[in-house]
């Protein structure tokens, strides 16, 4: 499999806030851009991999500010480093006043997706081959993401950790 570049899996979604995605405070809910991230998430990682994906975890979700009612939420996605089976995809989320068009970074987060074949079985999927400067330090950062997420979920033992330094 050639390695990919991460701006091929690069996605954008955007969504207006209407009252029926909001709190009694006229902000939106957690959950719903939780769930907004994950469609997004969930794309980039199928572009990455031209496999189906399910998401396999949601770690370091960053809430900003809050997102009101009538802005707008652009949320970019793309595939930092995948693993063998796996694929670490970063999240920016930004609101958007109407009419004068004032954009802030929102939220952030990492969100981790497995391919699957028909059978449900995980499949590998192609590396990443990082360009910029930023798409570098996401990918050399993510190893050690990755580790931490594992021994969290203790599924590696902390002395295994390459990344991660004991005392």
């Amino acid at each position: 499999m050639a390695p990919k570049k991460p701006s091929e899996s690069f996605t954008v979604l955007t969504e207006m806030v209407f009252p029926n995605h909001a709190n009694a405070l006229g902000n939106l809910m957690g959950g719903q851009l939780l769930y907004w991230m994950d469609i997004a998430a969930a794309v980039a990682a199928y572009r990455h991999s031209q496999r189906v994906c399910v998401t396999a975890a949601v770690d370091y979700v960053s809430f900003r500010s809050p997102i009101r009612v009538g802005e707008l939420v652009t949320i970019e996605a793309y595939v930092t480093r995948s693993f063998n089976t796996s694929m670490e995809v970063y999240l920016r989320v930004y609101a958007e006043t109407l009419p004068n068009n004032v954009r802030r970074l929102c939220n952030e987060a990492y969100y981790t997706f497995v391919a699957i074949d028909q059978s449900g079985c995980p499949i590998p999927v192609p590396a990443i081959e990082p360009e910029t400067e930023e798409e570098r330090r996401q990918y050399e950062e993510a190893l050690r993401r990755r580790e931490l997420r594992l021994i969290m979920a203790g599924k590696l033992d902390p002395s295994q950790a390459s990344t991660i330094q004991l005392r």
